[in-house]
């Protein structure tokens, strides 16, 4: 598949469609197809990213033959991790084509590190570095919604699907794309530590392409140098030191004070307990009874459990990655694009969103 017509016409074979099928799903005639194929016509930027929308590959890939490392994983990956990784390249494949048009994503990597020492000092001191760009945007890992929050200060695309039982979540680095993949789950704790977690993995650069999670808890996984460092950074993230002493130096740390910081935190008791262990703040004898409370526990013992309620049933709820929604409806309103990658991304009927979007417009002239 030397060229553009190669690839095209092994896409059309994959369909099953005829070619007239084919063509009227492109807004092409039989005929301006085949001349397409077979002639001098080509096929111009706007059919290119139809026919990359109406077969779910990449304008790169159409162009150029080159495959990501996305759809390389999709091909070697089983079970759970298959459905994310298929998730992902959706996403990652939108995001690439979004930078053809001149929407790039706007990642923002952490300056190089010379830290040393054990991984887990590795992860410490990355986390340390990215909390200093989170404050400089007027943000707090220890407030709001964290999603929003990655999205902002380090331009990863965030997304939340549901992609089954025994998968946290992945992380994608691809040459235009910066993917965080997350499953629903009703525990919110967990999946904010995964999300801290997967974003360990892209700023440290880990595996270079894709990075799967099935457990970021699982402790077989501490053997891998890159879980480590992951976890120490989602941990100094998510419960920074200075916080951290400021809160029991008032208090002490009573079981009952230790559910309370871990819903303020809006941490696992488990994270949290490892995390003051390590700070030598509590003792191994303590780590061992506090992480054994439940997020639902410390809820409940904290009095905090409608707001427990409501992060669960938010935890459980789809989420479109937002940097790539926002740059999707701004390629279509200046032109950039048609609108049916933008009602494609949303599940909307392309011509419904349209009438919606003609009324909108006709209601505020009026």
């Amino acid at each position: 598949m030397s060229n553009i017509p190669d690839r095209v016409l092994s896409l059309i074979k994959k369909s099953g469609m005829s070619h007239a099928d084919f063509a009227e799903h492109i807004g092409l005639t039989e005929g301006q197809l085949a001349e397409s194929l077979n002639g001098p016509r080509g096929f111009s930027t706007v059919e290119v990213a139809r026919i990359a929308q109406t077969c779910q590959v990449s304008v790169k890939w159409l162009i150029t033959g080159s495959e990501p490392p996305l759809a390389v994983a999709g091909r070697t990956t089983t079970g759970q991790a298959a459905k994310a990784v298929a998730v992902a390249r959706q996403y990652a494949s939108r995001r690439t084509d979004l930078d053809g048009l001149g929407y790039p994503q706007p990642w923002q990597p952490v300056p190089a590190s010379t830290s040393r020492g054990s991984y887990a000092d590795q992860g410490e001191s990355l986390a340390r570095t990215a909390l200093s760009m989170v404050g400089q945007a007027g943000r707090s890992t220890t407030e709001g919604d964290l999603a929003e929050l990655v999205e902002e200060v380090f331009g990863v695309d965030v997304a939340v699907d549901d992609l089954g039982d025994g998968f946290d979540g992945l992380a994608a680095a691809t040459h235009g794309a910066k993917l965080i993949l997350l499953a629903t789950t009703p525990n919110p704790a967990r999946q904010r530590f995964t999300l801290a977690h997967e974003l360990a993995h892209l700023l440290a650069e880990d595996d270079q392409e894709v990075h799967l999670d099935r457990d970021v808890f699982d402790p077989a996984q501490k053997k891998d140098p890159s879980e480590q460092r992951a976890n120490a950074f989602a941990s100094v993230l998510l419960m920074p030191e200075a916080p951290l002493r400021e809160a029991i130096s008032r208090s002490g740390l009573t079981h009952a004070d230790h559910a309370a910081l871990a819903c303020k935190l809006m941490v696992t008791p488990e994270a949290l307990a490892y995390r003051l262990l390590r700070l030598r703040i509590i003792d191994a004898g303590t780590c061992d009874r506090y992480k054994r409370m439940t997020a639902s526990d410390a809820a409940d013992i904290a009095g905090h459990g409608e707001e427990f309620a409501q992060r669960s049933a938010a935890s459980r709820t789809r989420r479109l990655p937002g940097l790539l929604l926002r740059d999707t409806q701004a390629a279509y309103e200046t032109g950039q694009s048609t609108l049916r990658p933008y009602a494609s991304l949303i599940g909307a009927d392309v011509d419904e969103l349209r009438r919606e979007l003609e009324e909108q417009v006709s209601g505020g002239a009026s």
